[in-house]
């Protein structure tokens, strides 16, 4: 039995389940309830988006098989964990809350991180000798399970924003909140612009000097940045328009750093055909919507969300991961750029929950912080990830 086929399958299964959940989701803002329908798209939406988490269940345990370790060992390996966890989340908030707006929400947030996730090399490899270990499912699991659970604080801050943010006129906060919204475009331009040119066979080779060693890379989007001091040895390709900086020392962060500024680029279009269709700001053309929805909800859900993942987050982040490190590493704590920003992450919810509880931030400043530290999680994920060199490089 093809155990990588299943896996495979059944990640692409899990997509289109949440996809379809999605829109069912959206169909109960206009619902009306009955004594004979009592919200009869929130039930068949949550029946699926179960069943789509079952899939992917089915899709981490066949990889756990196909490759004989947990599935959480590279970069596509944990984003689709993450996402995987995000959906846990949200089931378990949706029972206890039935808000069926954060499932409109909440699952585009998971799709997402699923398209980004699989636009990583999706080969099985084998383990570097520092990830050998039983501390690999229990440290990144429980980290990974921790970022998914604050992520519905997120979800839930950024509906808040969009519901009670006034629309009708300019503002910082409405600026700051379209800035949001561009982001989330952009995952979704680095899926696209990815697919185009992977789906071309687009490839480009550079050599660079590394430590007195010449080693290559090969880029497959158009080299808008190239290594620094680095060769384009594939005659018939474009030279790139500028060098990266050179303290970009990360494993191919020069290639990596093109693949933001085409993602940006990308998404920048993107939301341009989004804004030329709506003619207003995607957060005044969303608002609308949202006029049944209760605040106070939202700001429960977002508080919960953290009070629920900032201990479990610190349990993976910090405890586990400093024992891993001393195991692995001969020292619990070295100044690794990932170990810096995952404390920077536990300070942020850590100052988030003693602003909530000693000095009384609710409602919106609680719903900026949730949207603030979803943004940190996504820079410790993608950008130390792939531009910061450290001993976590290997994802």
């Amino acid at each position: 039995m093809d155990f990588l086929s299943i896996s495979s399958t059944m990640l692409y299964t899990a997509f289109i389940l949440y996809l379809i959940a999605t829109f069912f989701f959206g169909a109960t803002i206009k619902e009306k309830r009955t004594e004979k329908n009592k919200g009869t798209a929130g039930k068949i939406a949550i029946s699926i988006t179960i069943i789509g988490f079952l899939a992917q269940v089915v899709y981490f345990i066949t990889r756990w098989i196909a490759s004989a370790h947990a599935p959480v060992s590279n970069l596509f390996e944990f984003m689709t964990f993450f996402g995987m966890g995000l959906v846990l989340a949200f089931i378990i908030i949706y029972f206890i809350y039935k808000l069926n707006i954060l499932g409109l929400f909440a699952l585009p947030v998971a799709m997402i991180i699923i398209a980004y996730a699989s636009m990583f090399p999706t080969e099985i490899a084998p383990l570097v000798p520092s990830l050998q270990s039983h501390w690999l499912y229990i440290h990144v699991t429980t980290v990974s399970l921790g970022e998914a659970i604050l992520s519905i604080s997120f979800v839930a801050g950024l509906i808040y924003l969009i519901r009670q943010v006034d629309q009708s006129v300019r503002s910082k906060r409405t600026t700051w909140l379209e800035i949001v919204l561009f982001s989330l475009v952009v995952f979704i331009g680095f899926s696209v612009i990815t697919v185009i040119f992977n789906v071309s066979g687009y490839s480009a080779q550079f050599e660079y000097t590394v430590n007195n060693s010449t080693v290559s890379t090969d880029y497959h989007l158009p080299p808008i940045a190239g290594p620094n001091e680095g060769t384009l040895i594939t005659g018939d390709r474009m030279e790139a328009l500028f060098d990266a900086p050179g303290w970009m020392y990360g494993v191919d962060a020069a290639r990596k750093f093109n693949t933001i500024i085409w993602s940006v680029l990308t998404g920048l279009v993107i939301y341009g055909m989004i804004r030329l269709i709506l003619r207003k700001r995607v957060g005044a053309a969303i608002q609308p919507l949202l006029k049944k929805v209760k605040p106070d909800l939202l700001d429960e859900v977002s508080y919960r969300a953290v009070a629920i993942g900032f201990p479990v987050f610190t349990l993976g982040g910090i405890i586990f991961a400093s024992i891993w490190a001393q195991i692995a590493w001969d020292r619990f704590w070295g100044w690794d750029p990932k170990e810096v920003w995952a404390l920077v992450t536990w300070f942020f919810y850590a100052a988030f929950l003693h602003l909530r509880l000693s000095r009384g931030w609710h409602g919106e400043k609680s719903a900026w912080l949730a949207v603030g530290g979803f943004a940190i999680i996504m820079f410790n994920l993608l950008a130390v990830n792939l531009i910061l060199a450290g001993l976590h490089s290997y994802a």
